[in-house]
């Protein structure tokens, strides 16, 4: 499916190449584009390179300079033949298909944890080597992926650029956007293979999966409390650091966790959503309710030893 042009020996002989191939490939859609190759100048192994005649960028082969100009034609001549989603090049079709197929090719070599991406295990790797080479300027917190620090950036900035058409609720990425649709939608498209529950998100999914394992593969250095994900990892360890990040907008008050500081804020606005079925006396949050109930049921569950 992707032709390798290097056996070629003249520009002429590729575009010919390249026409025939384009209307016989398997999977790729038929387009009438015109592709213009300009002759550069020699590169240092003595072969001339080819040009892009829209931002005079160099390319040594024929087929590089025609993979460069579909970013600007918009042509996508791969199509998978399960979903007909298209791409520009066959090697981003290669890596589609491994959702269909569930290859994971790319194996950890300190854990044996698989990757359908080469990027994703590279960005695995770094858990074991704690390397976070990108660092946050306003607070120097640090991330091993780039897109993590720009994330993060939102935070601080309160950018949310994305808006639900719906409701008109805001979130800072796109995929929270997305799980937010879903609430709307109702589609849950994540099913435990054990119990055939359904989830919005693949994470929950991954979660509740470690409910049927026991599996808890993040343990705490300094207590050795063990967490089945490393969410509630990082939560835990605000306990030792005494780190409370969520900040009260009204008086400053600060929290290690952001439920705690949803269930302050409600003392600011009076907010009560918990509303008790059998006496409709609300409250703030659901443990108070839980102990409100205990009156109604006369449930008495702690003991004297």
């Amino acid at each position: 499916m992707c032709e390798n042009f290097r056996n070629f020996l003249s520009i002429e002989k590729i575009q010919e190449h390249s026409t025939k191939e384009q209307h016989n490939l398997p999977g790729s859609k038929q387009r009438n584009t015109t592709v213009k190759i300009s002759e550069g100048k020699k590169s240092h192994n003595g072969r001339k390179s080819q040009e892009c005649e829209v931002y005079k960028k160099l390319f040594t082969y024929s087929n590089h300079l025609q993979k460069h100009e579909r970013t600007h034609s918009g042509e996508k001549p791969y199509e998978c033949k399960l979903c007909s989603k298209t791409f520009n090049h066959c090697s981003s079709l290669r890596r589609h298909e491994r959702i269909h197929t569930g290859e994971t090719p790319y194996e950890c070599k300190l854990c044996s944890k698989a990757f359908s991406h080469s990027s994703s295990l590279q960005s695995h790797e770094k858990i074991h080597s704690g390397e976070k080479p990108y660092e946050c300027k306003l607070c120097s917190k640090t991330f091993r992926q780039s897109g993590t620090l720009q994330l993060h950036e939102r935070i601080h900035s309160g950018e949310k650029p994305y808006e639900c058409k719906l409701c008109s609720k805001t979130f800072s990425q796109s995929s929270s956007l997305q799980l937010h649709e879903r609430i709307h939608s109702g589609e849950k498209p994540y099913e435990c293979k054990l119990c055939s529950k359904r989830f919005t998100s693949s994470s929950n999914l991954r979660i509740h999966e470690r409910t049927h394992g026991g599996e808890k593969p993040y343990g705490c250095k300094l207590c050795s409390k063990a967490f089945s994900f490393h969410s509630n990892l990082r939560r835990h360890e605000r306990i030792h650091s005494g780190e409370k990040p969520y900040k009260c907008k009204l008086c400053s008050k600060t929290f290690t966790f952001s439920s705690n500081l949803r269930v302050h804020e409600r003392t600011h606005s009076g907010e009560k959503p918990y509303g008790c079925k059998l006496c409709s006396k609300a409250f703030s949050c659901s443990s108070h309710l839980q102990r409100h109930e205990r009156i109604h049921n006369g449930e008495k569950p702690y003991e004297c030893k």
